[in-house]
């Protein structure tokens, strides 16, 4: 339990007791005496528990007095689980038809002998609680049953947090900046530490330089490398290699692990970064140096530690000392994260609290940040000065005053925030921290309560997650492709925390043999410093809730799962990924109180036991990457509390899933999508792409019991008759507000069905995030796709009959755009005015064209003219906006115009179309020219373009090319009237040309010299240009001699005789090889 969430324990026993009286369960008269007797007695002293804690820190008696509560509450909490769970079997069981051994189960002797048992144990349990309770009146405890809130900051904290915005680094970025490219240094590859206590950042510091553009593009090959407390050789080297794209097996030796790492490393010019580094083993740190002492010159290694004993070990330059941020800074990051809207307020004598506040942090960030969040959005300035002459004085008076610092945000959180965040100690330090996961452990352990039916876990639980981000018990978030959060890190001083708080309830083993889990009930191993085999601890009958065991392999020798599965009978949480298993056993049935089990990686696990659907607690099964599992469990209906399911990456092998799925009313998530199928007249449902059959027969109508699902929903074979469009109407989507991705896709069409009419029953609710209609056969798509205000990708695929598309241009939030395979498409927007197509009166202000499009791809429609009917003039046409980054036109042979793409920014491939599409963008040069002062270009921070199969391009005006100051990735592909390339001296930043099979094209011209940056040139199917590139002796050979020799790749289809000799022949082989591997690549993307 951790420190401080006992109050939570008390009340969820509280709760527990309360509701077996609304049971309809019929109880002997004693044991509904014992029932409430106690649940008086423990609402008793939960009114005790908060001022227990506070004065707990300066008694022993005390802490002794809440240690005993807290071990006959949690016995009390799993006799109360085990007779809920006898409960619900029962009303499972009564649910369906009674079979004779259901029927003798719940005999009424059977329910005597249980109702006995049960009657002994509550005695017992009041017994203690009744010693405990009279004990409690010698402390004369104060009485309050009110937890401390949190406030909810609301959405401009929320993006300020994602966004991290680092404050005042600016001149440490700059003077590391200064070593990593000083090519002054006498070795090769040099090492540069950065040293500082904890919560500096220095993690920051390095993330800032990492992703510096010059970084990026200075340094061939960059890795990141997490450390932490373990130092451990193979460990360390297999990460790396398997950074670089080459894959490892499990056991490798250093040997075989140092042998890809030099292959990949030799030559290159790298840099990378060893974060968060302890160890002080010189001979340890001496064998990874010489390992990685094979790239090129000016190869650099950053380290980040906090020991100046570490710097002196390894670095070949004096060590950056990190320090505090500076005053005016320090203030400036407080400000963002304690005031309102993150803005200094007016009242001066909060502000001179504030500094006040800011000095005792000694520029601290880490520090800066939990005080400012724990003091939002109080303005009190009576307050303010309590916190700082009380509490933040007797921080200054401790030694470690960041460990205080943050521990003190700890102890002002409310119990329910406590649990959860002392939980997270089972993760290793520098873990990166699933969201789904973290949720669902939490609600195995009952820490997520919900205060309505309408609520949803996944929804509380990420309200909990965001509550203890603002405060900085997380950071480094990572975002999905929708913007919610899927991913963080724990700083390590909050690990350290966590591990504090947590005391004796929660342990990490390893393989250093002293593994003492007598005391625990949540344990997880990690193995990451050992390939050796050791033992499991097995205490007889020790009530262990949690039970983490990943990664290890065959290491666990003795893990004997009957065994195990009998010692730990009350486990909620269970996780055996990856450690090899071949067969679940049938005993893991007997694990009814599990609410969490996690089977991944397991790849030889062909079959789950039909016992997995007694455990009717089970809340999230994981099954990913079990590539051999065949099938799931007959009668998985009865897992009526299952939420969570993630059957993704199982391969093609899971064909049956008898999901009867409208049972599963709780489920809120399959992974990696829930599918509906409609076979012929009948229908199916499965929760994986592949699927021959299922047993239930409801179609979409089923999904209308399903109101809490979330995730992605695909339909498929839709378009068997008129009676389909009651049932799709049934299914109710609109209802479905969690849904976030709905795909819907058509397997036929019978020519007499009203696809439209199918389509309107299927409209979703407006909070989907994206949206596919795929081979659908309606010339229309409905009007309710222009209020799905919350879209961020749209994906139209093969519908060969549309003719007219929905407006799209005003959807705030819309990012990705896919068009494909529209057969009959002509026109984007059916919109006749220039008014319309800014969707602007003459009485209000114009409305952004796409103003969140990030990625646009229009391919095979071979009709296409234009995006309006009737063409604006260019000087009136709306622009993309600036964070359109990706633009994809592929074979629409008559596609003419498009809406300028000024802004563009990392990619523009335009492939079987005319290169008149560029027209309308080029022009706004003039027009900016003309009619501004503006200094900004069309194109001018385009970084790659393609260009392929275009047959009218000859050659591109240089105007136009000449804004083309960032491309560093040029490549022109079947293009057969291409003659000359007069202006590729121009593209000065320019790394990469490669130039395949344009057979007009006879030389390269002078100014190619220009490109000091070319790294890499690319020739193949030009004939005449490849002879005059030939090596040493061609023509154009000395104007691309400059260029590194071992990244410039000619191919020649044939030599000047006409014929091809041998050697020619086999480098050609052998090129062409590679090279036709490379186009693969590049047609996917």
């Amino acid at each position: 339990m951790a420190e401080g969430a006992l109050f939570v324990l008390a009340g969820k026993v509280i709760g527990v007791l309360g509701s077996l009286f609304a049971e309809e369960v019929k109880l002997p008269f004693g044991v509904k005496t014992d029932i409430e007797y106690l649940r008086n007695t423990v609402s008793t002293i939960q009114a005790a528990i908060l001022d227990a804690e506070k004065q707990s820190s300066h008694s022993h008696l005390i802490k002794d007095w809440l240690s005993k509560l807290k071990d006959v509450l949690h016995d009390a909490d799993d006799l109360l689980d085990d007779f809920s769970t006898q409960v619900l079997r029962q009303k499972v069981m009564s649910g369906n038809k009674m079979t004779k051994e259901v029927r003798l189960f719940f005999s009424s002797s059977n329910q005597l002998n249980f109702s006995v048992k049960m009657g002994h144990e509550l005695k017992a349990i009041r017994k203690r609680l009744n010693a405990i309770a009279k004990d409690k009146e010698a402390f004369h405890f104060s009485q309050s049953l009110v937890e401390p809130q949190v406030m909810n900051r609301g959405r401009e904290t929320y993006s300020f947090v994602l966004k991290d915005e680092v404050i005042g680094r600016e001149n440490d970025k700059e003077e590391i900046m200064k070593r990593l490219f000083d090519d002054s240094v006498k070795e090769n590859i040099s090492i540069i530490p950065v040293v500082g206590i904890g919560g500096l950042g220095k993690t920051t510091l390095a993330q800032l330089v990492y992703n510096d553009e010059d970084v990026q593009t200075k340094f061939e090959i960059k890795l990141w490398v997490c450390i932490s407390d373990i130092f451990d050789v193979p460990r360390i080297v297999k990460e790396i290699v398997e950074q670089l794209n080459t894959e490892t097996k499990h056991g490798e030796s250093l040997q075989i692990l140092q042998n890809k790492l030099r292959e990949k490393l030799k030559g290159k010019k790298y840099l990378i970064v060893l974060d968060d580094l302890w160890n002080e083993d010189s001979s340890k740190w001496r064998l990874l140096r010489d390992l990685l002492m094979v790239g090129t010159r000016g190869s650099r290694i950053l380290v980040t530690t906090r020991s100046e004993s570490v710097a002196r070990i390894i670095g070949t330059t004096s060590s950056y000392a990190l320090g505090g941020l500076p005053e005016e800074k320090a203030w400036s990051l407080f400000v963002k994260v304690a005031y309102v809207q993150g803005q200094e307020p007016k009242t001066k004598a909060l502000v001179a609290i504030g500094r006040k506040i800011v000095e005792r942090c000694d520029g601290l960030p880490l520090a800066i940040r939990t005080i400012g969040s724990l003091l939002y959005p109080n303005t009190s300035e009576i307050e303010w000065q309590l916190f700082l002459d009380d509490e933040l004085s007797k921080i200054g008076q401790q030694e470690n005053k960041i460990s205080s610092t943050l521990k003190l945000s700890y102890d002002h959180l409310p119990p329910h925030l406590k649990q959860c965040f002392a939980y997270c100690r089972l993760f290793p330090k520098d873990d990166r921290i699933n969201i789904y996961t973290l949720i669902n452990l939490w609600a195995a352990q009952g820490y997520i309560v919900l205060v309505g039916p309408k609520q949803r876990v996944e929804d509380v639980g990420r309200k909990y997650f965001m509550e203890l981000l603002w405060r900085s018990f997380f950071q480094d978030v990572k975002n999905d492709e929708f913007g919610n959060i899927k991913s963080c890190k724990m700083h390590d001083l909050m690990h350290d925390l966590a591990s504090l708080v947590s005391g004796t309830e929660s342990a990490v083993v390893n393989s250093s043999g002293e593994n003492d889990i007598e005391k625990v009930r949540h344990v997880s191993f990690n193995l990451v410093d050992s390939s050796m085999q050791f033992s499991i601890p097995m205490p007889n009958g020790r009530k262990i809730h949690t039970f983490f065991v990943s990664d290890v392999r065959g290491n666990l020798g003795n893990l004997n799962c009957d065994a195990f599965i009998s010692n730990f009978k009350y486990l909620r949480t269970l996780n055996l990924s990856n450690v090899g298993l071949l067969v679940v056993p049938h005993s893991i049935g007997k694990l009814k109180h599990l609410r969490y089990l996690d089977l991944s990686e397991n790849e030889d696990i062909k079959i789950l036991p039909n016992s997995i659907t007694k455990m009717l607690n089970l809340q999230t099964l994981i099954l990913q990457e079990c590539d051999s599992l065949i099938e799931l469990p007959k009668g998985i209906k009865k897992l009526v509390n299952l939420r969570f399911l993630d059957i993704s990456g199982c391969g093609n092998q899971l064909t049956d899933m008898p999901l009867e799925i409208e049972h599963l009313t709780c489920l809120e998530t399959i992974l990696p999508r829930v599918v509906v199928r409609k076979e012929g007249s009948g229908a199916s449902c499965s929760g994986c792409y592949k699927k021959k059959k299922a047993e239930s027969n409801g179609g979409p109508s089923q999904l209308k019991e399903l109101r809490n699902l979330g995730g992605k929903l695909k339909i498929e074979n839709l378009g068997y008759g008129k009676d389909d469009v009651w049932e799709y109407k049934d299914a109710n989507l609109n209802d479905r507000q969690h849904l976030q991705q709905l795909e819907l896709e058509w397997g036929s069409w019978d020519g007499e069905s009203d696809c439209d009419e199918m389509l309107e029953g299927l409209q979703p609710h407006p909070n989907l995030k994206a949206l596919v209609l795929r081979s659908y056969m309606g010339m229309r798509i409905p009007s309710w796709v222009s209020s799905l205000t919350n879209l961020v990708d749209f994906d139209l695929s093969g519908n060969k009959r549309l003719q007219h598309l929905p407006p799209l241009n005003q959807l705030p939030f819309l990012k990705v755009v896919y068009l494909g395979g529209m057969e009959a498409l002509e026109y984007i927007s059916d919109e006749d005015s220039v008014s319309n197509v800014l969707g602007a009166s003459s009485s209000s202000s114009k409305t952004p064209f796409f103003p969140s499009l990030s990625s646009l791809q229009i391919e095979k429609c071979p009709k296409l003219k234009g995006w309006w009917r009737n063409e604006p003039h260019h000087l009136l046409l709306p622009s993309f906006p600036p964070s359109l980054s990706k633009l994809r036109i592929i074979h629409c042979p008559n596609l003419t115009y498009m809406p300028p793409f000024t802004y563009l920014k990392e990619t523009l491939s335009l492939r079987g179309c005319s290169w008149k599409v560029l027209e309308q963008t080029m022009k706004m040069k003039m027009k900016m020219g003309a009619a501004t002062t503006s200094t900004y270009f069309p194109l001018s921070q385009l970084l790659t373009l393609y260009l392929s199969y275009m047959n009218d391009l000859e050659s591109l005006p240089e105007e136009w090319l000449r804004n083309l100051v960032s491309l560093r990735e040029l490549s022109i592909r079947w293009c057969d009237e291409l003659v000359s390339l007069p202006w590729i001296g121009i593209l000065t930043s320019l790394q990469s040309l490669q130039i395949w099979s344009c057979p007009n094209l006879t030389s390269l011209p002078q100014e190619i010299r220009n490109l000091t940056s070319l790294k890499e040139l690319r020739i193949y199917g030009c004939p005449i240009l490849g002879q005059r590139c030939k090596r040493q002796i061609g023509e154009d050979w000395p104007i691309i001699a400059h260029v590194p020799l071992n990244l410039s790749q000619i191919l020649f289809v044939n030599n000047s005789r006409g014929g091809l000799n041998l050697a020619t022949t086999i480098a050609g082989i052998s090129l062409f090889c590679r090279l036709f591997c490379h186009f693969l690549c590049l047609l996917k993307s």
